[in-house]
């Protein structure tokens, strides 16, 4: 693993958008593994530029995300679905389908 120090957040959301962008270039059918939070905003915004400006392809990857309030239903605007659909899943070709966040009102939430 390398680390990378970097001289603010910025240049590093830039950093992140970037590799982001070659591996999934390199392999269009990659799996990803995405975050929530304030932290992420740039670096799904510099996304999106890459995809509206660049034609950056996300048709074929996969998105997963870990995190998902418990009792919220993922159309409440509160949800981290929402979040995503709000800085990336609406902004880009990712297919619906392909996208998977914990259901926060399964009535298994230890299986989910």
């Amino acid at each position: 693993m390398d680390i990378i120090i970097l001289p603010d957040a910025g240049t590093a959301a830039v950093l992140a958008a970037r590799l982001i962008s070659r591996a999934l270039t390199d392999k269009p059918r990659l799996v990803l593994g995405l975050a929530t939070g304030r932290t992420m905003e740039d670096v799904y915004r510099r996304l999106v530029e890459m995809h509206r400006e660049e034609n950056l392809d996300f048709s074929g990857c996969a998105t997963f995300n870990l995190d998902e309030y418990v009792g919220l239903p993922a159309d409440c605007p509160e949800s981290y679905r929402q979040y995503m659909e709000r800085h990336l899943f609406q902004h880009v070709n990712l297919k619906s389908g392909n996208t998977r966040l914990p259901d926060g009102v399964s009535v298994d939430l230890e299986t989910e």
